[in-house]
């Protein structure tokens, strides 16, 4: 009984060990989505799929590569630059010239039409070797203050062009307000003025939600360093649109932004005399100026880039859709034929190996 007794403890203990509480399983409910048994589409890519998608896929980007480059072909433009040629040939330092206020900066250039050119025309200019991406000066602007009245003194973030010497708050602050482009242009075409209008050069939506109609410069342009153009105290950032085209940032270092439109035709080999004010400084960076009029298609500008790269992709997948034809006849292969596999191409040698 003794023996028993004493053989009957360790099995009581053993099933109170029994009794702990089992772990958690990790496993996760089922369901088809966890599962992947979703009803899914699994094509075969057999070798007349492929040829006939590269087809398909070709007879649509070679038509639109040739409507693309067609109409950017019809588009006439006018490049001009100006800024090494309206320096006076006396002048040997440039930067010293474009510095000094009191030195004349009128220059006079004449263009001729290469090509009828119908309204409207569009006058941009162009900057080369300026980095309007760089961090530092896509950060330097105060959204809020353009957009709001009553937070005219916030600057933060418009480092270094945030106030005045004696501390007051510039409107709009930034480096990017305060380098506004500020040359000028007027046009004369056959002893009358070609009238640019400037009215809708911006986004719509960035007149109307990013500049407010209340807020107006304030102390622009008063510090001891001149950057660009002055602003219009009596007229609301929202009306200023040469500072909202401006301060829509490119990406690129070489950009054009909008300055105008001429609602005139004008004809081959006419020409268009355009006195200019050489002010802006691109000689202390070896920056380039370009005065650009140009026409437009249902594409927009001149931009031969789309319809090349249409037309690349769509004679890429022709001659792939042709080299996979010549395979597919050449040496036909029969599909989900397993003798292709590579330990089945030698089952010979593989038993060999396998028994020795």
């Amino acid at each position: 009984m003794m023996n028993s007794s004493s053989g009957a403890g360790p099995s009581n203990g053993g099933s109170g060990d029994g009794d702990t509480p089992r772990r958690a399983s990790r496993k996760p409910k089922y369901s088809k989505f966890t599962q992947q048994e979703l009803p899914a589409c699994k094509p075969i890519l057999t070798p007349k799929w492929v040829i006939s998608v590269f087809v398909l896929v070709g007879a649509i980007f070679v038509p639109i590569g040739v409507a693309s480059l067609l109409a950017s072909r019809q588009v006439v433009e006018i490049v001009d630059r100006y800024d090494d040629a309206c320096v006076p040939s006396n002048v040997t330092d440039k930067l010293a010239y474009i510095q000094n206020a009191t030195m004349p900066k009128t220059c006079q250039r004449t263009l001729t039409v290469p090509k009828d050119m119908k309204q409207p025309i569009f006058v941009y200019y162009q900057l080369n070797k300026f980095y309007q991406n760089h961090r530092r000066y896509v950060k330097s602007r105060n959204d809020a203050q353009l957009s709001d009245a009553s937070k005219a003194n916030e600057t933060n973030l418009c480092d270094p062009e945030k106030t005045t010497k004696d501390g007051l708050p510039i409107v709009p602050c930034g480096l990017i307000a305060w380098s506004l482009f500020n040359d000028t242009y007027t046009f004369e075409h056959e002893t009358k003025d070609l009238k640019v209008d400037k009215t809708d050069i911006s986004w719509k939506s960035d007149r109307e939600h990013k500049f407010g109609s209340d807020v107006f410069p304030k102390n622009f342009q008063k510090g001891p360093l001149i950057g660009g153009k002055s602003l219009d105290e009596n007229k609301s950032l929202s009306e200023q649109e040469d500072l909202i085209v401006w301060m829509r940032t490119a990406a690129l270092p070489t950009f054009r932004k909008l300055y105008g439109r001429i609602h005139v035709d004008l004809k081959e080999n006419d020409t268009i005399t355009v006195t200019l004010e050489n002010n802006y400084n691109t000689y202390s960076f070896g920056g380039k100026k370009k005065l650009v009029l140009s026409t437009s298609t249902w594409l927009g500008g001149k931009n031969d880039f789309l319809g090349l790269a249409y037309l690349t992709v769509g004679g890429l997948c022709f001659f792939l859709a042709f080299a996979f034809t010549l395979l597919y006849l050449i040496k036909p292969r029969k599909l989900g034929d397993n003798n292709y596999l590579s330990w089945n191409k030698h089952p010979a040698a593989n038993a060999g190996h396998a028994g020795y």
